[in-house]
């Protein structure tokens, strides 16, 4: 009669994952970037819990360009809006945007990547130029480019996929055009990954390219397109607010670009209204620096070859 033997796969599994969440903790950046993200999803999360519905011109209370005090914490805008209410407002859409686009950017970026590493030759040589184009062109010039050119054809009205016109293609045109660095890296990862074994057991045994990329290659590539892809929602919240306050964004759904686009058209620096500027500013540097401390800390992680100072 024949013992069962026991799995000791996921004991050991959750052991590797255990060890390797600790490594990331261990790190100042990966706690501050993680303190950072939480605060600020949990205010994109529940902004009408902490600081009621979203403000317009019709409902506005304050007094014009208020500075801080104790009834509007960081001011009112130029019709008399509480600027915290428009910042935690905002952080909803600056980060819906920057994170719909960081994945319209993975998926297209670890699809190039896989299918030039993999196949190699000619397949490689054309999808690396493409991919150049795009890793050598700046990611904000070419979506200035883009994006009006997008507006004209979709226009303004109705709904697309549950966004306005104006948000879907700011999300569509960040996600087109900044991919060429995940591509790159996800490249070389597969040319060495597509001589492992474990690769040509699989072409052995039958299994179709497709399937050996997206069986085997792919789940050894996501530590890599994780930390990279943390860089990469950073560099999307920079091109946001950069389109947004060049005037491209939604201003029925304020994001922190189109809150310092509105801060500039009102003439926030001239008369000194430091706090409509500051807010979303800030805003904006402190969540990039958390998402880049925690790309850091995940490839410091998964790349042994990096030595970081914890």
């Amino acid at each position: 009669m024949s013992q069962a033997v026991p799995d000791l796969g996921a004991p050991v599994q959750l052991r590797e994952t255990r060890t390797v969440l600790r490594k990331f903790i261990g790190y100042v950046g990966a706690r501050i970037g993680l303190s950072i993200l939480a605060f600020v999803l949990v205010l994109a999360a529940v902004p009408s819990l902490l600081v009621g519905p979203l403000q317009t011109a019709a409902n506005a209370t304050g007094d014009f360009l208020a500075s801080p005090n104790a009834q509007n914490i960081l001011g009112t805008d130029e019709v008399g809006r509480d600027v915290l209410n428009l910042v935690v407002h905002g952080a909803r859409v600056s980060l819906t945007i920057a994170l719909v686009a960081t994945v319209i950017s993975l998926i297209v970026g670890t699809a190039i990547g896989m299918m030039s590493g993999y196949y190699r030759g000619r397949i490689d040589v054309w999808l690396m130029r493409v991919t150049d184009f795009f890793f050598i062109v700046p990611t904000f010039m070419l979506a200035l480019v883009i994006t009006p050119v997008f507006l004209e054809v979709l226009g303004r009205g109705g709904t697309i996929l549950g966004f306005r016109p104006s948000l879907f293609v700011v999300i569509l045109v960040i996600g087109l055009t900044s991919w060429g660095f995940v591509a790159r890296i996800v490249r070389s990862q597969t040319l060495t990954l597509r001589e492992r074994q474990f690769v040509d057991r699989a072409r052995v045994v039958g299994s179709s390219d497709l399937g050996i990329m997206l069986r085997h290659i792919l789940p050894n590539l996501v530590p890599q397109i994780a930390a990279n892809g943390a860089l990469v929602v950073a560099g999307a919240i920079y091109t946001e607010t950069a389109l947004s306050f060049l005037g491209l964004g939604d201003p029925l759904q304020p994001s922190w670009g189109t809150m310092l686009n509105l801060a500039q058209r009102a003439g926030a620096a001239s008369v000194g209204a430091w706090w409509y500027l500051g807010a979303p500013g800030v805003c904006v540097l402190a969540v990039s620096l958390g998402f880049v401390l925690v790309g850091n800390a995940l490839d410091d992680t998964f790349n042994p070859r990096r030595r970081a100072i914890p």
